[in-house]
């Protein structure tokens, strides 16, 4: 039973939520390209707190599909509102090559919610997908996929382009829903995953991954439920970190979660079959995103 919403909390970030604001020439250098061929990512849309150490390392999270999502959820920064219409089809081919000018050996490629387009943009998902495998053969592609709203078919449209983790949020336990993601279902986003998971079809099945947020009111109970869930989902892959308001206009943090807690709820998410867990104040789902696919999937 989810148990009534801890108060807001106030005064400044504890320590370990502290991050260092490195502008130099990689960051820099990323910063140009992404300007230079009009592309966004999820880095700056969402306010990532570890856009200065990625982008130092020239790595980067591209976000497709425009920059105007068609919903409204309460923790998310990026606008909202009615995108331009269709996809833009030269997209595909200029992230293809940012990849290239990055020298990328695993890309990230996620969206905005487009519901206003027939599949949601899962055919546009496949398209960068081939354009970065034919620019940059020997790079891995993780897709972070919108849940689709029911769109008939969406795996088959992405997963037979060959994206080695398949990854979609469900970002926070089901009783949170209402309030953190409006016009989505928990149960919704879990049937996808376990789609994910039991895909056959013409490549090789992804990982397949998810990302919570803690300090938006849940309880240990109901995390633990949620990922409980999860597991026998057959997801393999679960990212934990701590939500951080971006602005006033969005919902308030609840609690603070002290680095040793996110350590010993990756044991008891590891005791549960997870290949791997990754958890800590500043983790996001896309951050060291190529160290969670190795991890879960080692070379012989």
């Amino acid at each position: 039973m989810a148990t009534a919403p801890s108060p807001e909390v106030h005064g400044p970030k504890p320590p370990w939520l502290k991050i260092r604001l490195l502008t130099g020439g990689n960051y820099q250098d990323v910063h140009r390209m992404m300007r230079g061929l009009g592309l966004h990512t999820v880095c700056e849309e969402a306010r990532c707190p570890n856009i200065y150490e990625c982008w130092g390392d020239r790595t980067a999270t591209f976000m497709i599909l425009g920059d105007i999502c068609t919903r409204r959820c309460g923790f998310c920064a990026v606008t909202t509102g009615r995108p331009a219409p269709g996809a833009d089809p030269s997209e595909p081919v200029r992230v293809a090559e940012a990849v290239a000018h990055l020298g990328l050996d695993h890309a990230v490629i996620t969206s905005v919610d487009r519901d206003d387009l027939p599949d949601g943009g899962a055919a546009h998902f496949a398209a960068v997908i081939r354009a970065i495998r034919a620019r940059s053969p020997g790079c891995e592609v993780e897709v972070l996929t919108p849940d689709f709203r029911g769109v008939s078919g969406p795996l088959d449209a992405i997963l037979p382009a060959g994206p080695v983790v398949f990854s979609h949020n469900v970002e926070t336990v089901p009783a949170l829903y209402a309030a953190v993601r409006p016009g989505s279902r928990f149960e919704r986003s879990v049937g996808l995953l376990r789609d994910a998971v039991l895909w056959r079809g013409s490549a090789a099945r992804p990982l397949v991954k998810t990302g919570l947020m803690l300090g938006l009111g849940e309880s240990r109970e109901d995390l633990l439920a949620t990922l409980r869930v999860l597991a026998g989902a057959g997801v393999e892959i679960v990212t934990l970190g701590q939500y951080l308001r971006p602005t006033l206009g969005h919902l308030p943090v609840r609690r603070y979660v002290h680095p040793d807690e996110f350590a010993a709820i990756r044991e008891e998410a590891l005791r549960l079959g997870f290949r791997h867990v990754e958890a800590g104040p500043l983790v996001r789902s896309s951050y060291h995103a190529r160290r969670h696919a190795r991890a879960a999937n080692p070379a012989p």
